[in-house]
């Protein structure tokens, strides 16, 4: 019987190692790897990287380069804006005028035609408290802008309260107590001429008072003067319409004028209503 010797055999088992040279083998190639550079580890780990680094950079440059259009492309259009016709007032409309005209509200307001909207924009109640102080005659002042360039300036005007003359001209008072500078040669109709008011007070102190009364008492009342007496410095001196005349204190002037249309009708004849204290009437002597 014949043996055949198997020659790979022979050559594995020549190649086994036993496990101290395993052991020494591994250490080698430790050492190996250990004396080899770091930076060729990171070299390759950061090759690795490059596709996605080179990705997110073009995603930076392409959102800065999509800002500054963005940015250049709306400082344009304001530019644009700026210049062009909707970014100003074509014309101002105001409402509510009795006596002022449009003109002399849009000058208290100090807003006029072609104006720029920015110009009121965000500055509407300033606006609006310097035009009170520029005009007394004025009441109230509400500016409203419409989009894109409409304004509208809606005022209240104090009523005229009557007349005070001097030197034979004639000067508007308001119902706030101011005394217009612009004079007339003749009062209109419907309102009072205020005489023999030597205390500019005393006259304010009358005008409040005179503004509390109803339409047609005001209407009624033709002159009102300043007549105080020892026992009565507020008493004042009325000469109605309707022929009648009055006497009354300022303080309680309101209140007490506010009993005239009942008294008068009553009145048999024309006489004087006296409303200082109390309120009766008797007609005048002959």
């Amino acid at each position: 019987m014949k043996f055949r010797l198997n020659r790979n055999e022979s050559k594995q088992q020549q190649h086994a190692l036993t496990p101290w040279e395993e052991y020494q083998e591994q250490a080698e190639e430790k050492r190996k790897q250990a004396k080899t550079p770091k930076w060729i580890h990171k070299a390759q780990r950061i090759g690795d990287k490059l596709p996605r680094l080179k990705h997110q950079r073009n995603r930076k440059l392409i959102r800065r380069l999509t800002i500054l259009l963005t940015s250049f492309t709306v400082v344009i259009l304001a530019m644009v804006y700026l210049v062009s016709p909707l970014s100003h007032f074509p014309t101002v409309k105001v409402t509510g005028t009795a006596a002022l005209s449009a003109k002399q509200v849009q000058q208290a307001a100090h807003i006029h035609a072609g104006d720029s909207v920015f110009k009121v924009l965000g500055h509407e109640q300033r606006l609006a408290q310097r035009a009170r102080k520029r005009n007394t005659r004025l009441k109230n002042v509400q500016i409203t802008l419409r989009r894109p360039n409409h304004v509208t300036i809606h005022v209240k005007e104090f009523a005229t309260a009557g007349y005070v003359m001097k030197q034979n001209r004639y000067y508007e008072v308001l119902e706030n107590g101011v005394v217009s500078q612009q004079s007339v040669t003749q009062p209109k109709s419907g309102t009072p001429v205020y005489g023999h008011f030597k205390h500019a007070k005393t006259l304010h102190r009358m005008i409040l008072q005179y503004a509390q009364l109803n339409g047609d008492i005001k209407r009624s009342i033709s002159e009102i003067q300043d007549a105080p007496t020892k026992d009565n410095p507020d008493r004042v001196h009325l000469f109605m319409n309707d022929g009648n005349e009055v006497y009354a204190s300022i303080a309680s002037f309101a209140k007490k004028m506010a009993y005239y249309p009942g008294i008068a009708a009553k009145m048999k004849q024309k006489g004087v209503v006296n409303l200082e204290v109390g309120a009766y009437s008797y007609a005048f002597k002959k």
